[in-house]
């Protein structure tokens, strides 16, 4: 298990000492092979899991006693069980991929040695987060990944725009982390321990189903994971971290950073168990998110934006699943989510790299003639997303919408929203499909003339990833008995949800229903970009008001802006000028003037002159005799 872990770090250490020198060629295979190395170790992990029976299926490293004080024994120990097993897979498979596609993508950057090294190190955050056997090594990971984030979001610093991308995503997750470190405080009170072993078992026992401690808990960790995974009304930094190379992009949404919150609310399930207030905010949150996310989707027209807002919807339904307790479908759209999400921007960045970087969907159109690997793997992952059948989206998101539906914690209302959400999907990605690769080409004809297609080895990883967008759904197939691979591996992680048996029948029409909604959405989307050309436009211009509001993305930064941001701003200039200038630097330069005239008065007394001081001298005496009789007498 421990080399899971071993070899990303070791891809860091060969690749600070060696990496400069040698060059990037030499660091991208360094990097790229220490993923392909984990990923191996991953999948052995996994088979001496399969190995063991179904409830003992929990392996454990311990390295060493970390924080032996007092009261507070925490252990560096890590945990593999069917959860962290799926994630490690996940976080290794897809990002081997990543990094193979940025051999090519990153060629010639005089960055890229700096790049991998940001890279392999973001990959060993993320397998530190999901292996930590306790909550203080899970939040050790949780804050590094925040900081790789920091780190490739604003990888090209000298734009301003990435610099600011970059502090934005810090920012906004120091919100989120705060909740976290709150919760953890709270566990340990509780507790008295904040190992896995320890607080997951005895929670029903220790807080109590429903009770005021459990509902605070675990709307702190939910606090924490709307920051990680970007949840309203903490997505805002989501979008603006295309500002980093798309590669970077595709680990964030797919395998890292925005797959913390969902697996720690999935691993934290026996403590929301407790609490059906903090499961409905879960889900209401989730469903709120997927809803508001789709629609700003439908009007964006960089290419990279579209898809930022289409992952924070997808993490919505990730968080609904998990919110009506369906955290086996949850986490089963993540895995599926990774493969097509990684191929769509993936795709993207074949796009912008062909295109010189050019991002504006607007002026693209008729790409497939040029670019038809990407084209056929792109609209791949578009029919995934959308839950076209058979691609490996249509399973994960039936069973969130059947679980939205059936679950006791859920409702039509649920449905409704996941519903709503599917042909938003379908509709704003085929509209990417059709406004980028059909139609007419928009660019200039000299730009024509050069378009070409990628690499071989940006577009190796696009090919197994589409192949994966296409069967991977399949091991979560719900209908025929012991088939759901995927549900019977992890079942014994996550406590049962109740109204879990049901009529193949019904679940046949839900999958019906959810797939007639996803084609309705790609249909309106060909008349609107293909068969009828301009009438999306059209739509625009009679709903001006609601065209703007979804392009500015509901003015959600305008408003942090204006009730936060500045706010917060003018009460720091004020507190500088109050505080720092009148009354530290006063007391400081105060002291110093004092100093300064004393020193004046006494530079007066040397004049120079003989005269004047046998005239002090005489004073002197004359008063130390009139001391002295005056005492004496």
């Amino acid at each position: 298990m421990t080399y899971i872990l071993l070899f990303p770090l070791a891809g860091v250490l060969v690749n600070l000492l060696f990496g400069f020198r040698r060059g990037e060629r030499f660091a991208g295979r360094v990097a790229t092979g220490a993923m392909g190395l984990a990923f191996l170790a991953s999948a052995a992990a996994f088979l001496s899991l399969l190995g063991l029976p179904p409830g003992q299926r929990a392996l454990r490293a311990f390295l060493f006693e970390w924080i032996p004080v007092g009261g507070l024994q925490v252990k560096a120990s890590f945990l593999l069980d069917p959860l962290s097993s799926t994630m490690t897979l996940v976080v290794t498979g897809v990002g081997f991929l990543i990094h193979l596609y940025s051999m090519g993508y990153m060629h010639g950057d005089r960055g890229a040695v700096r790049y991998f090294i940001y890279l392999n190190l973001f990959s060993f955050s993320m397998l530190t987060l999901v292996l930590g056997d306790n909550f203080l090594v899970l939040f050790v990971g949780w804050e590094a990944v925040g900081l790789c984030s920091y780190l490739l979001i604003g990888f090209w610093h000298e734009r301003d725009s990435a610099a600011e991308a970059g502090k934005k995503a810090f920012v906004v997750n120091r919100v989120g982390d705060f909740c976290f470190l709150i919760a953890l405080f709270l566990i340990f009170g509780r507790f008295g321990s904040l190992d896995f072993g320890v607080v997951l078992p005895q929670a029903a026992a220790t807080l109590g189903a429903g009770s005021g401690a459990a509902t605070l808990i675990c709307l702190l960790l939910f606090g924490g994971a709307t920051g990680k995974s970007a949840q309203f009304p903490l997505h805002v930094w989501l979008p603006d971290a295309m500002e980093g190379p798309t590669p970077v992009s595709a680990l964030i949404h797919a395998a890292t950073m925005v797959t913390a919150g969902v697996y720690m609310v999935a691993r934290t399930s026996a403590l929301f168990a407790l609490s059906p207030f903090a499961m409905g905010v879960v889900a209401t949150v989730g469903a709120l998110t997927l809803l508001m996310a789709g629609s700003i989707a439908v009007a964006q027209n960089d290419i990279k934006r579209v898809l930022a807002y289409s992952t924070v919807s997808q993490l919505g339904y990730m968080f609904l699943a998990a919110g009506v307790g369906a955290y086996t479908a949850a986490i089963f759209h993540l895995v599926t989510h990774a493969f097509f999400k990684a191929l769509l921007f993936l795709g993207s960045g074949s796009v912008i790299h062909s295109l010189h970087g050019e991002q504006d969907i607007r002026r693209m159109g008729g790409l497939r003639a040029g670019l038809p690997v990407t084209s056929w793997t792109f609209t791949v992952g578009a029919l995934a997303i959308a839950g076209i059948f058979p691609f490996a989206g249509f399973f994960s998101k039936d069973a969130i919408l059947f679980a939205a539906m059936t679950s006791p914690r859920g409702g039509l209302v649920f449905w409704l929203a996941g519903a709503a959400g599917a042909f938003m999907t379908a509709f704003y990605m085929f509209r990417l499909v059709f406004k980028t690769f059909h139609g007419k080409c928009s660019l200039p004809i000299e730009q024509q003339a050069r378009l070409h297609e990628s690499p071989r080895v940006m577009l190796l990883p696009l090919q197994a990833l589409a192949v994966l967008s296409v069967v991977g759904g399949w091991m979560g197939l719900p209908l025929v008995r012991g088939a759901d691979l995927f549900g019977g591996f992890l079942s014994p992680v996550f406590p049962k949800m109740g109204g879990e048996h049901h009529e193949v029948v019904l679940e046949v029409a839900m999958m019906l229903v959810s797939l007639a909604i996803a084609l309705l959405g790609i249909f309106v989307a060909y008349g609107f970009y293909v068969r009828g050309q301009g009438v999306g436009a059209a739509y625009g211009r009679r709903w001006p008001r609601l065209y703007r509001l979804l392009l500015n993305k509901y003015y959600v930064d305008e408003a942090y802006d204006r009730f936060i941001v500045q706010p917060v701003k003018r009460a720091s200039i004020w507190a500088w000028h109050a505080f720092e200038d009148g009354l530290i630097d006063a007391a400081v330069n105060g002291a110093g003037a004092a100093v300064e005239a004393a020193g004046g008065a006494v530079r007066r007394l040397q004049t120079g002159y003989v005269k004047s001081y046998a005239v002090a001298m005489l004073a002197g005496a004359f008063a130390i005799l009139v001391y002295l009789t005056v005492r004496g007498g």
